[in-house]
Formats: structure tokens, C-alpha cells, sequence
């Protein structure tokens, strides 16, 4: 597992880093390079920025055209994604400084030419911002009432945690951020093995991984102590300093995606509901990083023109409308348009459960509301069912550019490795908004397993299409004796067609994961007259 693993993020991180060696002089953030203006447009200059005695971070500010000491402009601070450094930003910091922002991007510490080393957000990380405002205040035309943050994944954090600390940033935009690392990490109640890999081999790719963090990744990927590495994530969350966020009262943007591989999206709507000061959220189809990331090289792009829309409208005071766009904003999935809500929670409007019943000859049971009880399946753990969440990266991305979502032939997929449980022909559409949640009773014959659960919608010819998935992780529990597994699925939005099934399916494989599942395992699905196992799906 762990040879396929890492060359699946190897590849990925190496894709992602390829274009920065194309432009080694910036990525190593050249200093010797003076103010530069184009025309009267705004002036750029590389810059270092000593944020500790021997520590410098590499730097590039925007200034607009017209700006002074008599006639300061807002400041936007735009800290990198992991792994790039701070050329990301060129193409719209220089855009914010057309509109009249002081935009300055910077390589946090351990990457490229910054000093130091790599420390996940950590209290110098955090720090760092402020001492990147005082920089800017100090050596800009920039106006100390009127600061703001953006940036996508790393930044996006950082932006977050850096709000909590310094109440002199009024508004921040969080792009593919997360609101609870250490859920991003061990949701379920299981390693994301995928996603933490990728982000370990683009740290030691394009930077230098602090002991601290190798020896967390260390004991993240031995799992012999979660709550150590669950405490340190903690640290780094910005759902633990909410409440600072709310008392300095800053304006929040959050744009996520509905297939992010690295932050899911119930951790980060759990945090957005949190949120008392102005606030959007903005969830799109895709993966992480993808939604904005056509932006970054100037392409048309509805993340970025609501991040240029919220920085003007919390900086500078324009009227623009941004505000009366959510709370919620979403596109659902294998869809264009948008639809408005007032919370991350009120995405659900109802709800429909239906009970999981007894297999037939090809064992398949019925999802539907007479199920019936009594019944129980035994599957074989640690061995693939053919159902898969799909690649890192790579699979919500596809879904995202060419309505390709991880697809399955339902009749493939391997009963005595997964339950499977579907509905008739669906006479309406349905409108999934909002996490869907499974009860079923368990009966492992081990102490310690994991359960992978998928929603499909599964069209006339039997081919399923991923809606949702999540794993579930589960340990101290008496081999031989059941008990009550609740599963919840991440967020989604997606119309099921008239015409087509729904499907769930549980199995104990999956390669985004890592499984816990010994040798030889068996799992049994029961659904006992008292407590009927049981999907309840979350409709508009």
C-alpha cells in the first residue's frame, strides 16, 4: 500500500512543482531586482523580509500607480500554497494593485528561499504575518486601518489564523483552506493517508520539513499515537481560535470544493456556521485547489472575482453586491448555476430515510421505507470491492472539468468484499443537499477495522457515478459482539435524475485511506427490529 501510495503523490507533487523550474531565479526569490513599473500602472519589487534575526522571507509587492504617504492604499497580504512559492500570486496581486490595493505575496518560511524551516502554521508561522504587515505598513504606501489577507490552501490557513491574532486584518479570503486540521487529517476516525503523503513529499520537493513536522508525519503514518498528532493539528486549526476571529470581527470569505482530497468540506462548513462577522462560503465541484486555480494564470474565474469583490467591498467600501450573494453560495455538482442558503447547515431542507434490507440472489439488498428487519450479510475485510473514492487530485478534478466523477459498474463491484443495498427507478428527481448519514449494526470479529461507505447514483445501464463517500474508523470494540456504526458522509450537492437508482455501498478498502482492517477479518451487517439499519439522505 504505502509503494502505490507514495508514487501516486510523488507523481502529483512532481506535476505541480514542474512549472516552477521553468523560472528558478523568482522561485529562489531573486533580491536584487529594483522597483519596476510598467507604464502607470503599479510598480513591482522583489523584496526580503526579515522576520527573525537570520530568518528572511522572499517577497513580492505590488504598488499602485498614485499611492503615497498622503494617499495610503489597502493592504493584502497573499501567503503562498504549500509547496509554491511567491510567484503564485503575480497574475492577480497584480490585478488587486490595479484596483488600487498594495498586494504583496510571500514564501512562508521553509520554502524556496525563505529561511527557517517548515512548521505547518505553527505560533512563528502565525507571527510572521504580523511581522509581514509591520513590514509592509513601514516600507508601502499602505494604510494601517484598512488590511486584509487572501490565499489559496496554505495560505488560506494562514490568513484564517493570522485574522485571530491580529486584529488589524478586516477582512480575509480562504481559498481551498481548512477550518480543522486535525478532522482533514483523521476524519472517520481514519489516517487520510493520500492526502497527508502528498502534502509530505511536496514539502521535502520544495522545501525544508522542521524535525517537528516529519516526526508528527511520522507518528501520523504508525497511528500508534493519533491524539499526539490530533493535539498538534489542533494548535494549527482555525476552528480553535474562532471565537478570536469573532470578537475581532473580521469579514470572512471561505471558497472550497465538494471533492477536496486535503480539506473536506464538512470540517470547513462546521467552522463557517461558527463565523458571527460578515461571511461567505462558496462551494464548487472539484478538488483541491482546482476551483481558483485557472485564476492564478489570469483565466476567467468566478473564485477570484468574489475575492477582488469581498476585498473591495471590506477595505475599501464598495457597494458591489458581494454580501447579498450568501452566506452560502453553491454550485452543485455536473451542474453550472448557483443556489443561495442562509447556513452550511440549511443546505438541508428535509430528509428521507430509507431502511437497508435483506440481499436478493445476486445480494443486493433493497433501499427503500418498507426494508424490513431481521436480516444480516457477512463481507471479507482487506481485500478491494472494486468500489473507490478515486485518485488524489485527479478524480474530483475530471468531475469537475468533464462531468467525469469516479464511476463504477455496480454489478462489479465484489458482494463478498461490500454491502450493497439499492432503490427502484426514482419516479422524481432528488435533490441531495447536505450530508447523508448511515445506521447500521456491526458485528466485526475484530477489536479494530475500517469501514469505507459510498453514495452512487447509478443510471439505466447500472454504471454509478460517486455522489459522496467517507470512511469510518473503529477500535476498542469486542470481537463477536454488535454494535451501532453512525456514519457521516461528507457534504454534497447533486441532482439525482427521474429514471435512475440510488446505491450505497460499504466495503474496507480504499486507496485515498488507510485501513486497519487484520488479516482474515470478517464484518457483518445486521439490522435488528429495535434499531433498524437505516441511509437518510438530506434533500433540498
Amino acid at each position: 500500500m504505502y509503494n502505490r501510495f507514495y508514487l501516486a503523490a510523488a507523481a502529483v507533487a512532481a506535476i505541480t512543482a514542474f512549472p516552477l523550474a521553468a523560472t528558478p531565479a523568482l522561485a529562489a526569490g531573486a533580491t536584487a531586482a529594483p522597483a519596476v513599473a510598467v507604464s502607470a500602472g503599479p510598480a513591482l519589487r522583489l523584496a526580503d523580509i526579515e522576520v527573525a534575526p537570520g530568518v528572511v522571507l522572499k517577497a513580492n509587492v505590488y504598488t499602485p500607480a498614485g499611492a503615497d504617504a498622503e494617499n495610503p492604499a489597502p493592504l493584502v497580504i497573499l501567503p503562498t500554497s504549500w509547496g509554491l512559492p511567491q510567484i503564485e500570486y503575480l497574475v492577480q496581486a497584480r490585478k488587486l494593485a490595479e484596483k488600487g490595493f498594495v498586494a504583496l505575496s510571500y514564501t512562508p518560511r521553509g520554502f524556496y528561499g525563505s529561511g527557517d524551516r517548515i512548521g505547518v502554521a505553527g505560533a512563528d508561522d502565525v507571527a510572521d504575518i504580523s511581522k509581514v504587515i509591520d513590514w509592509a505598513l513601514a516600507e508601502t504606501p499602505s494604510d494601517g486601518g484598512r488590511i486584509g489577507t487572501a490565499g489559496v490552501s496554505y495560505g488560506a490557513g494562514l490568513g484564517l489564523l493570522g485574522a485571530a491574532f491580529d486584529a488589524r486584518i478586516k477582512a480575509v479570503v480562504a481559498l481551498s483552506g481548512w477550518g480543522d486540521l486535525a478532522e482533514s487529517l483523521y476524519g472517520g476516525g481514519t489516517q487520510h493517508l493520500m492526502a497527508a503523503g502528498l502534502l509530505d513529499v511536496a514539502a521535502r520537493l520544495t522545501g525544508r520539513p522542521s524535525p517537528e513536522l516529519t516526526g508528527m508525519l511520522d507518528e501520523f503514518y504508525k497511528g500508534d499515537d493519533i491524539p499526539k498528532v490530533m493535539d498538534w493539528a489542533a494548535l494549527r486549526s482555525p476552528a480553535t481560535y474562532v471565537d478570536r476571529i469573532n470578537a475581532n470581527g473580521t469579514a470572512v470569505m471561505i471558497s472550497n470544493a465538494w471533492g477536496d482530497s486535503i480539506f473536506p468540506p464538512n470540517q470547513v462548513g462546521e467552522f463557517f456556521d461558527r463565523l458571527t462577522g460578515p461571511k461567505l462560503l462558496e462551494m464548487r465541484p472539484g478538488d483541491h485547489a482546482t476551483t481558483e486555480g485557472l485564476g492564478l494564470v489570469g483565466l476567467p474565474n468566478d473564485a477570484w472575482d468574489d475575492t477582488h469583490a469581498w476585498l473591495e467591498r471590506h477595505l475599501r467600501g464598495a457597494g458591489n453586491g458581494i454580501d447579498a450573494k450568501g452566506p452560502v453560495l453553491v454550485q452543485p455538482k455536473l451542474q453550472d448555476g448557483y443556489e443561495s442558503y442562509p447556513s452550511w447547515s440549511a443546505l438541508t431542507g428535509s430528509e428521507l430515510t430509507l431502511g437497508l434490507g435483506d440481499e436478493n440472489l445476486l445480494r443486493t439488498g433493497r433501499l427503500s421505507g418498507d426494508a424490513g428487519t431481521g436480516w444480516r450479510t457477512t463481507i471479507s475485510a482487506d481485500i478491494d470491492s472494486g468500489a473507490s473514492a478515486g485518485i488524489i487530485m485527479i478524480s474530483p478534478t475530471l468531475e469537475q472539468l468533464a462531468e467525469l466523477p469516479p464511476t463504477v459498474a455496480l454489478a462489479g463491484v465484489k458482494r463478498a468484499h461490500a454491502g450493497v443495498w439499492k432503490t427502484g427507478r426514482l419516479t422524481e428527481k432528488r435533490e441531495l443537499r447536505g450530508t447523508a448519514k448511515l445506521r447500521v449494526t456491526v458485528t466485526p470479529t475484530a477489536a479494530e477495522g475500517t469501514l469505507f461507505a459510498y453514495l452512487y447514483d447509478v443510471n439505466v445501464l447500472g454504471v454509478a457515478k460517486l455522489i459522496t463517500h467517507t470512511p469510518y474508523g473503529f477500535e476498542g470494540k469486542q470481537a463477536g459482539k454488535p454494535f451501532a456504526a453512525d456514519v457521516t458522509f461528507q457534504g454534497t450537492a447533486y441532482d439525482v435524475p427521474a429514471g435512475h437508482r440510488l446505491a450505497l455501498v460499504v466495503d474496507t478498502v480504499d486507496a485515498m485511506y488507510k485501513e486497519n482492517n487484520p488479516a482474515f477479518a470478517k464484518v457483518t451487517f445486521s439490522s435488528p427490529a429495535g434499531d433498524p439499519a437505516r441511509l437518510t439522505l438530506p434533500l433540498r
